[in-house]
């Protein structure tokens, strides 16, 4: 078992649901960074997963996309974004997860990329156009450097290759809630509450976490039944970004309102 797994499995032990909040390295602007990972921590995430800002991500919705290109503009980098990972894990125990796209891994050289996040505290590393695979130099790097390299399965994977997809991944294996871009709204539940109940089964060597059109409590409470946690992304960029475009909020109400926005989806994974 991994760091990564054990965590969740000690949340499991404690009667809840683990959940994960994504953000992009650089978003709103440089600065801001810092603090709303501070802000996410303190709102009772499990863990957090910092976004890495690629000009072509394949699976991004809007929100995303434009949280992307606005870090970008900032001028945000590979290094910064190992900076903010580095002085997190520096201040907290949370662990510190990166999701981004294998190309500006290789631009970096993957190797180097998995041994800096791994002395910057990084605990996991997610690259959904990145196939799993035995020979794979990112899979490679990421062992040899002790860093979990999560793979993702969608309703559309067969039964097969999920537990194939099991094997290989470490920490976690990411569910795709449906098949499209994050910030998707899931509609009927039914289908997606069938493939996750067939996914968990599934699984046999790491936990099962659930991603893509999660907004609400509600929502992670329903879709956490059947795995051992939610993954919220597009909800919570569109949240800063609001808040970041109104003036007449104050960094620190900002700060707190991102706080509370977690902790209450937080609230969806109790006393399941």
């Amino acid at each position: 078992m991994s760091h990564f797994s054990d965590l969740l499995s000690q949340v499991s032990k404690r009667g809840e649901r683990s959940l994960g909040m994504f953000v992009t390295s650089g978003f709103p602007d440089m600065k801001a960074t810092p603090d709303l990972l501070r802000a996410i921590d303190a709102g009772g995430a499990d863990f957090i997963e910092l976004g890495m800002p690629f000009s072509d991500p394949l699976a991004e919705g809007l929100p995303i996309q434009r949280s992307s290109e606005r870090a970008l503009k900032n001028g945000v980098t590979m290094q910064a974004t190992l900076a903010f990972a580095k002085e997190f894990t520096s201040q907290s125990e949370t662990p510190l997860l990166l999701m981004g796209y294998g190309n500006p891994v290789m631009r970096y050289g993957i190797s180097n990329f998995f041994r800096d996040a791994r002395s910057s505290g990084v605990q996991g590393v997610i690259l959904p156009d990145v196939l799993p695979a035995e020979d794979s130099p990112f899979f490679k790097a990421a062992k040899g450097h002790d860093v979990d390299l999560v793979c993702l399965i969608s309703p559309t994977t067969p039964e097969a290759r999920m537990a194939l997809i099991d094997e290989m991944s470490s920490g976690f294996v990411y569910a795709v809630s449906v098949t499209g871009i994050t910030g998707t709204d899931t509609g009927d539940a039914s289908p997606i509450l069938s493939y996750l109940r067939q996914a968990k089964a599934t699984m046999r060597k790491n936990p099962l976490l659930v991603g893509f059109g999660i907004r609400t409590a509600a929502d992670v409470r329903q879709l956490s039944e059947h795995t051992d946690g939610a993954i919220v992304g597009s909800a919570l960029i569109n949240h800063i970004e609001a808040l970041w475009n109104d003036i007449s909020i104050s960094t620190e109400d900002r700060l707190k309102s991102v706080e509370t926005f977690v902790r209450e989806l937080k609230a969806g994974t109790l006393a399941l």
